[in-house]
């Protein structure tokens, strides 16, 4: 190996990058725009690219490479050959953890310019996008990095038939590709939530970002090969059609039922309910109106007491006239555009089946006059359990209001619940008991108290219902993304005898005697 290197022979090939280039935000940001297959930045294989938008104004701001099925098709074979037959696998976990520290590291060098291309690329306000969308994503790929050599199995006493004796353990291990799908409100962190519990436990994978913002996707694809990642482990493939490969992670998407192992992050309707002595100042604003409303935990209908549902109403519209609505990347605005055109479209229409189906829309519901996909923050109220609008989703930045009577605690627990969904939920109230006794009725995998919004990489995330199932994050999600082995030997009574010994002896060395011998 030695000779070969001073050779040249085995010396990784440069990577080559054909940016495009942007002024903004007083920096120059350089973005890759093709496919990542095998380590190497490459057209698609027809040549199909597509535009992507920048949703402030409407303007292109490249074309990026539109990936074909044999695209798709060369990227899972790169991927499983880096599985099969690299070193990503085979690396000692610890290793494999520095070079995930590594990468987050590199991330945070340039979260800048990440959170600048997710700006424009997305519609983010560029302050939620530095601190959320990339913040996130650094501490995501840092906490999973120190999972890496932390993943284990366990030992397991059985019944022995004597005069044989057994050692029974398990082993937890890589799946070998996955294939992940993930959305378009917050691209980059999905991304990471998505991949780094993947990559910790050694397995390889192919990522379609979504079709609307693929850029920061690519660009960490760059900062993989920074970081030293063995080619073929990550694959990036923008398009619209999703890969198939043993494992899937879709979020906002349909699985194929193809005996494959699939994680599923669905939508949600999250019911968040108020009650009349809670503190109206922080209830519920950010519950909604977070990210543009383009956050699939967002309170979906608020259920006020009766008592305060006038005053929380007019608190409501009194802090929305005081939002700025503007370029994302002013570090003043506080709401800036819907992701796409298509998805603005659909908001207005959603409003307007509010409107015909006779609930009240007290601030709102239209697109704002000026250039971009700009929505106005919504509020109705009157809303009935069989409207449209109580029971689907909004994916935007529109507050759906129902009155619940003074008291009627089991009433608004069977409304809230009575839903197909089950991601997120919430309740606001100072009486402890109150919140214990809701919080522990609701049915959705999180439960916020006094609070809404808050997320962590060390806490488990996913929901129940329609709403999907398998968990992102936390410790949990290392069982997402290996298999659990069973080993059982036979070994002689003599054998587990001195075994025992080495134990007694060597206690520090447990698992090494044990499996020497």
């Amino acid at each position: 190996m030695f000779v070969r290197r001073l050779r040249g022979e085995d010396q990784e090939e440069e990577l080559v990058i054909d940016y495009v280039t942007r002024d903004v935000n007083n920096m120059t940001v350089k973005m890759p725009y093709q496919c990542f297959i095998n380590g190497k930045f490459e057209d698609a294989e027809d040549g199909k690219t597509y535009n992507t938008v920048n949703p402030t104004d409407g303007s292109v701001i490249c074309k990026v490479s539109y990936a074909s099925v044999a695209d798709v098709d060369r990227a899972v074979s790169a991927a499983k050959e880096a599985y099969d037959n690299g070193p990503w696998g085979k690396m000692n976990p610890r290793d494999r953890g520095r070079l995930l520290y590594r990468l987050a590291d590199l991330m945070e060098e340039h979260q800048e310019e990440l959170a600048t291309i997710e700006t424009i690329d997305s519609g983010a306000v560029y302050t939620l996008a530095l601190k959320t969308h990339v913040g996130m994503s650094i501490q995501t790929f840092r906490y999973f990095a120190g999972w890496c050599d932390k993943i284990q199995g366990s030992t397991i006493p059985i019944n022995q038939a004597r005069p044989n004796r057994n050692l029974t353990f398990t082993k937890k291990e890589p799946l070998g590709v996955c294939a992940i799908v993930i959305p378009w409100n917050y691209p980059l962190m999905m991304l990471a939530w998505k991949s780094a519990a993947c990559l910790a436990a050694g397995n390889t994978l192919v990522l379609k970002p979504a079709q609307v913002t693929p850029l920061t996707a690519l660009k960490f694809a760059e900062l993989t090969v920074k970081a030293g990642v063995p080619k073929g482990v990550i694959n990036i493939v923008p398009g619209s059609e999703p890969p198939a490969d043993d494992f899937c992670c879709f979020c906002c998407s349909c699985a194929v039922s193809n005996l494959k192992k699939v994680s599923l992050e669905l939508g949600g309707k999250s019911p968040l309910i108020i009650f009349s002595d809670c503190d109206m100042d922080k209830a519920g604003m950010s519950s909604v109106y977070f990210n543009k409303g383009e956050n699939c935990i967002a309170a979906g209908r608020l259920f006020v007491e009766e008592s305060i549902h006038d005053e929380y109403i007019r608190r409501v519209v009194e802090e929305i006239k005081t939002m700025k609505i503007g370029d994302p990347l002013d570090r003043s605005t506080d709401h800036g555009p819907q992701n796409h055109k298509a998805h603005l479209d659909k908001l207005v229409e959603y409003c307007e089946i509010g409107v015909k189906e006779g609930a009240t829309l007290v601030y709102g519901g239209r697109q704002v006059d000026r250039p971009g996909f700009f929505m106005e923050p919504t509020v109705f109220t009157d809303v009935e359990d069989h409207m449209f609008i109580a029971k689907e989703e909004s994916f935007g930045p529109v507050m759906v209001v129902s009155k619940f009577k003074d008291g009627d605690v089991d009433g608004v627990l069977s409304r809230a619940n009575n839903t197909e969904f089950g991601l997120a939920s919430g309740v606001f109230t100072r009486d402890i008991n109150k919140a214990m006794y809701v919080s522990e009725r609701l049915e959705a995998g999180t439960v916020f108290v006094n609070t809404y919004n808050k997320t962590d990489v060390a806490a488990p995330f996913g929901g129940f219902k329609q709403s999907g199932f398998g968990k992102d994050l936390g410790k949990s999600e290392q069982n997402t993304h290996c298999i659990i082995t069973l080993y059982h030997f036979k070994t002689s009574f003599m054998t587990m005898r001195i075994m025992c010994m080495c134990i007694q002896v060597r206690k520090p060395c447990m698992s090494t005697c044990g499996l020497k011998l």
